[in-house]
């Protein structure tokens, strides 16, 4: 079975969307300086408070998966409303520096989930299955690239081969008892597979919050930056994925190589 013309053109285009510059890469353009000049300024200990950020972040994200993320079509403005929304609570949070994190992220992470869902509906996602819902989820980690990724090890299809297991087991959990339970092992590996890269993508938006140029203005800059990574991400994503359930996983990730 080979790919229509069309089919073809737009897998070529999710990979491009999945395999474009790295976030560090666009913030750096946004402030107009290297990271590295950001993490330079950080506080000690800040890895610790950005992981601690990012646990409670996708605890909240998935509990309003769980709870949430099925009714109505998208409307066409929503991933610019969301953007607006999330550059706004940038705005809030950029003003207090890394302080500010621990309050922003989980909000911001919460609102760039609804924007993703959004977009797997668009793609013919059922976000009444949870391992649907749970492959919203999953962008954050696709998003945590960095420039110096193997491909063959941290491409897209890697990571995803990665997470297959952690995703699987929790759908199964949340299939079985329909809650979010801190404790569970099966929502603990899922997490921290998810935010083992996600971290990535928030330090390197810390970074480059640090810069002093920044303050609470480049705060929301950078939240539109952010957020827009995500978006491109799950759009190549889910693109991906619709074309897997026609033509099937082996073919499109050849394809994918290939293309």
């Amino acid at each position: 079975m080979e790919l229509s013309v069309e089919d073809l053109e737009q897998l070529r285009h999710a990979r491009w969307l999945l395999e474009k510059p790295s976030l560090a890469a666009r913030l750096a353009d946004s402030v107009g300086l290297p990271l590295e000049k950001g993490f330079g300024l950080l506080p000690e200990k800040w890895a610790a408070a950005v992981q601690k950020a990012v646990n409670e972040s996708l605890l909240k994200a998935l509990s309003a998966a769980v709870k949430s993320l099925e009714g109505r079509p998208p409307s066409p403005n929503s991933n610019r409303r969301h953007r607006l929304a999330v550059a706004a609570v940038g705005a809030a949070g950029g003003a207090f520096g890394l302080a500010g994190l621990l309050v922003e992220l989980p909000v911001s992470t919460v609102l760039m989930l609804r924007s993703i869902a959004d977009i797997a509906r668009d793609e013919g996602e059922e976000l009444s299955n949870f391992e649907s819902r749970l492959s919203c989820l999953e962008v954050f980690a696709l998003g945590g690239r960095t420039r110096s990724d193997d491909a063959t090890e941290t491409g897209y299809f890697a990571i995803r081969a990665a997470l297959a297991s952690s995703v699987s087991e929790a759908a199964r959990f949340l299939a079985e008892r329909g809650v979010v339970e801190r404790g569970s092992p099966a929502l603990i590996r899922f997490i921290t597979a998810i935010g083992s890269r996600f971290g990535i993508a928030v330090s390197e938006k810390v970074a480059a919050t640090a810069v002093p140029v920044v303050g609470a203005a480049g705060g929301a800059l950078i939240n539109s930056v952010f957020i827009r990574h995500f978006q491109e991400t799950a759009r190549g994503h889910f693109t991906v994925r619709r074309l897997e359930r026609i033509y099937g996983r082996e073919l499109i990730e050849q394809q994918y190589m290939t293309s």
